[in-house]
Order: structure tokens, then sequence, then C-alpha cells
């Protein structure tokens, strides 16, 4: 599936294959992402002269240069990109080398999508000059955001959805206070409805649920309505 048209741009430098090409440029692909995986330092700066990322996404151990030094260097050329490292090691003083040396964040492998995901918009709308979310939304509504592929709760805590999830919520926040028939869900989240096994719209539902859940602490306001579907409640509870 392509990537969005607005869809932020990465440059994810890994040397390990099989983590960038079966783990991470997969996984930050299906949160809506444009990201294209390289392997050394040299071919990062081959890419960033061809077309500047918004964010590198930069290991910190490579087989050609000190990924510290990198970033310096990335800074160095593109002042106003985003850098954030990841590392093995996750020891207070390599923390505070990393972003001393340019980066704006700092995760420990393995570090899971979600997290990643979330870091990596929060720092774009840092870039961007974006009024962060507030603490507390007075008017008690949850905010989609199609574009951004995120989920903003009342309590201002941002939810990064995977291609599924936003296909979801997509689907649900168009109709609100209305029953979506699993059937509709389907039709919404499947490439080919005939190979979609109806029964899995449950687990992502649950899925998702949880996942809300522990990253906000409050329960999305999406109810089951047994045998039928399921209804996103509108006004004073609503994903828009």
């Amino acid at each position: 599936m392509a990537s969005p048209p607005n869809a932020l741009r990465l440059l994810l430098l890994e040397d390990d294959a099989a983590l960038r090409e079966e783990i991470l440029l997969p996984g930050l692909a299906d949160y809506g992402f444009a990201v294209t995986g390289v392997a050394t330092a040299a071919a990062l700066y081959e890419n960033l002269r061809v077309r500047e990322p918004d964010i590198v996404v930069l290991d910190v151990g490579l087989p050609d240069a000190d990924g510290f030094s990198v970033a310096q260097a990335v800074r160095a050329l593109l002042p106003r990109i985003g850098i954030i490292m990841l590392t093995g090691h996750g020891t207070t003083s390599e923390q505070v080398r990393g972003l001393s040396q340019g980066a704006d964040a700092y995760l420990v492998k393995p570090a899971q999508l979600d997290l990643l995901a979330a870091t990596v918009h929060s720092l774009a709308r840092r870039l961007r000059g974006a009024t962060p979310a507030p603490a507390a939304n007075n008017d008690q509504k949850w905010h989609f955001d199609a574009s951004d592929w995120c989920l903003i709760a009342p309590n201002g805590a941002t939810i990064p959805l995977t291609k599924t999830e936003q296909r979801v919520l997509a689907r649900m926040s168009s109709t609100l206070g209305q029953l979506v028939t699993r059937e509709h869900l389907v039709a919404a989240v499947a490439d080919d409805v005939h190979d979609f096994d109806p029964h899995r719209i449950e687990s992502l539902i649950h899925r998702l649920r949880r996942k809300v859940l522990a990253r906000c602490g409050e329960p999305l306001p999406l109810k089951a309505i047994h045998g039928k579907g399921y209804v996103l409640e509108d006004t004073r509870h609503t994903a828009d």
C-alpha cells in the first residue's frame, strides 16, 4: 500500500538487516509513515543529498561510523531536521551524550513500534511549531485526525494508529452515534473482503480498546451491539 500523500518522510539508518527489513520498515509504514531504510552512514548521507526527510531515525552502533558523530553531522548539515536515536545501551550518560550531540529523542532498543510512532508524531508536532494538545479537554471529546494517523484523548494523550486502526476509526467517526455493522468494518479495513475473516474485527477492536486504555488511561467510547456491530458515541464523547 502506498504511503498517504501527506505522510511524514522518515529515513531509517539501521545496520541489522532483519530488524530493519522485517520489523522497523514494515512496522513504521503500517503507522502511515513514508519510510526509507539504509544500512550505513554513507548511504544515509547519499539519501540526504537526494531528498531531505522530515525525521532521521538513527541507530547508534554502525559498521562504518559512530552514531553520535553521525547525529552531530546531520544536525550541522540540516539544522531543522528531526533526529531520533536508537541504542541498545540505556545508560543516562549515553542518553545525555545523544541529546547533547543533536538528537531530539533517544529510545532504547528494542523500541516498541507504538512508542517509536508516538515519538515521531510528538517530534513532528514540535518541528511544525504546533501547539501541544491541552492537558485536559474541557469539551470532553476524542479527536481523530485522519491526516495525522492519531487519536487524541480528552486528557490530551496521543495514540498513534496503525493502517487498520486508522481505517476503523475513519469509518466509525464518519457516522458518530450510529451503528456500524461488522460487514461495513470489514469493507473498510480489508483490501479483499472475500479473503478476510470477519471474526478478526472483534480481535482488532479488542486490541484497539486495550491500546487506548493503556496509553491514555481512558476507555474509548466504543459500544458493541451484540450480533450487529459497534457504535462510536457522539456529542459528549466523540472522535472527530
